[in-house]
């Protein structure tokens, strides 16, 4: 593992989870649309992560390549983005809304505030754990080049 790897790793970890954010705001932003562009609730997004894999090698630095993987740290990297299909809308009985249907029920999206908020501080923890894990290996870098001198 480089010197620069772990500011890698850290860098991918930031990212991720400030576009984990976004898209919670975006969910917390749309809890009350009942019709979107294709006339349906909007239905909350979630974003899974996967390991960030190395550059590919070919012949004998494949498999030389593919064995020491195991002692290099990548980072991680969003896999997608995907709609919760798995939640039901919330079924609000108003005669009087424009998307209500013909029993006076509007489907609001599958947006739990609660969940939304508790998932924006678990990210945000993990946003605020990269970062200071980054901090103090950049502190740890420059001290180790203050030796040096």
């Amino acid at each position: 593992m480089g010197m620069f790897d772990t500011f890698s790793v850290n860098a991918t970890g930031l990212t991720a989870q400030r576009y984990r954010m976004d898209v919670i705001a975006q969910n917390v932003a749309n809890a009350n649309t009942t019709r979107t562009e294709d006339g349906t609730p909007y239905v909350r997004k979630v974003v899974t992560f996967s390991e960030k894999k190395g550059k590919h090698q070919s012949s004998f630095s494949s498999i030389f390549g593919e064995r020491a993987s195991r002692f290099q740290a990548n980072g991680v990297k969003v896999s997608g983005t995907y709609e919760d299909k798995s939640t039901e809308g919330n079924k609000v009985y108003d005669p009087s809304h424009p998307d209500a249907d013909e029993d006076g029920y509007v489907t609001y999206p599958n947006v739990n505030i609660i969940t939304e908020m508790t998932n924006l501080i678990d990210a945000s923890r993990s946003y605020e754990a990269n970062a200071t894990a980054f901090d103090s290996y950049k502190s740890m870098a420059l001290k180790g080049l203050q030796m040096g001198q």
